[in-house]
């Protein structure tokens, strides 16, 4: 007979290591606190479920992680996810190397899921919420639950981390667990998340989309730089490339350091091109207002912003404007600097950083602490860019606990 195993969580990591746990022949449950399996992952992606990335690599997740996502990568990386989806009647496609599931339906993926549970005749406790394990003598391990106490061979903790809608219940009650079985915890914060702007700043009234170079400093230092398109709002700033960068810079912004945004909107140009388009734009210095001389240069809200900044009328002839303030203006463009007041939190957030010391993991995601129980996906102290890179890791940790814990 195979062995005894609770997954506690029944998000991505959780119910891949239930997968692979009862496929090895395993009696497994899985324990989840939500109404439903999958409640966040049937979000991803906006509801299409980035699944993996073809450019897996590990310098795409935090630092401290790195040597050991390339150990765990190497172990089960981007071909194994797509055999595992497959195996599950699930069809993939690459959007520039971005995985995604044919249907582009977030909720097929769930149901995937929730069907191979279903056929591997996996138990599954809706509604009930995991308060504590421990490890009892015979290599056994007790989980007390708000319902009931249950005893296992192994326990497999996939709690999730603080990040998610309220929807999600994501409120790290897997940091208290760990810490009682003798876990270290590292700090955390809310990562892949937009900045509110410091009061006063002056932004764009309406939505804008951007393609932009943005840089965050703070002091003479750059924490982070990404391209691609912001939004910018009337009190905040967000977008793939500020999401990406907020893992660098969170941590000062919490700790209420004086972060800036700058911002370049013609991140295509080098200083020569940039150079002979203004030479090109002042040949329309005439009886033309400063307004409709810059209509065809950017996006409206983005010149309202940068008139608004530089307090310059808009009304103002071309032909009463000098030309070395008129360049001043045009080149304002590629420096738009905005202070950072807070990000917008960890419900706003699609990852968490910190958690789980690595320290105290095995490579089969076994707790050195505590014999019997594994710790998987967003518990842990790794946390990757946006692009299905912390979906990658929920699945490769899910599927080697699952596999270790059923042996």
């Amino acid at each position: 007979m195979g062995k005894s195993i609770i997954v506690a969580g029944g998000g991505a990591a959780g119910m891949c290591a239930a997968i692979y746990a009862a496929r090895n022949g395993a009696s497994v449950t899985i324990i989840e606190k939500n109404s439903v399996l999958g409640k966040k992952l049937s979000m991803t992606g906006n509801g299409r479920c980035n699944l993996t990335n073809l450019d897996m690599r590990e310098e795409c997740f935090n630092p401290p992680a790195r040597a050991r996502m390339k150990e765990w990568l190497s172990t089960y990386g981007v071909e194994d996810v797509i055999s595992f989806f497959k195996s599950m009647g699930v069809v993939v496609k690459s959007e520039d190397g971005y995985i995604y599931p044919v249907s582009g339906q977030a909720m097929s993926v769930v149901n995937a899921l929730i069907n191979e549970i279903n056929r591997l005749g996996i138990s599954v406790n809706l509604g009930e919420q995991v308060k504590g394990v421990k490890c009892l003598e015979g290599s056994r391990v007790l989980l007390n639950t708000n319902k009931a106490e249950y005893e296992a061979d192994a326990v497999i903790l996939s709690m999730g981390a603080l990040s998610g809608a309220k929807s999600t219940m994501s409120t790290g009650d897997g940091y208290y667990i760990c810490k009682n079985i003798g876990m270290t915890v590292k700090d955390t914060h809310p990562a892949l998340v937009g900045f509110k702007v410091a009061e006063g700043e002056i932004m764009p009234s309406a939505g804008v989309r951007a393609t932009a170079e943005v840089s965050f400093i703070l002091g003479g230092e750059v924490l982070a730089g990404e391209y691609g398109e912001v939004q910018l709002s009337s009190d905040g700033i967000s977008g793939i490339p500020v999401m990406q960068a907020s893992r660098e810079v969170i941590k000062f912004v919490e700790e209420k350091k004086p972060v800036y945004a700058v911002l370049d909107f013609f991140p295509d140009y080098d200083e020569s091109d940039f150079n002979a388009l203004k030479a090109d734009m002042l040949r329309l210095k005439d009886e033309r207002t400063l307004e409709e001389f810059l209509q065809g240069f950017a996006n409206s809200g983005i010149t309202d912003m940068v008139l608004g900044r530089m307090k310059v009328g808009r009304k103002m002839k071309m032909k009463n404007i000098s030309v070395s303030m008129a360049e001043c203006i045009l080149d304002t463009y590629r420096n738009v600097k905005i202070a950072i007041d807070s990000s917008y939190g960890y419900q706003a957030s699609q990852v968490t950083t910190g958690g789980i010391s690595l320290g105290d993991i095995g490579s089969d995601f076994s707790c050195k602490t505590a014999p019997g129980i594994y710790c998987v996906g967003e518990l842990l102290d790794v946390d990757g860019r946006c692009g299905g890179y912390n979906l990658q890791f929920a699945w490769t940790s899910g599927s080697i606990a699952g596999c270790a814990a059923s042996l």
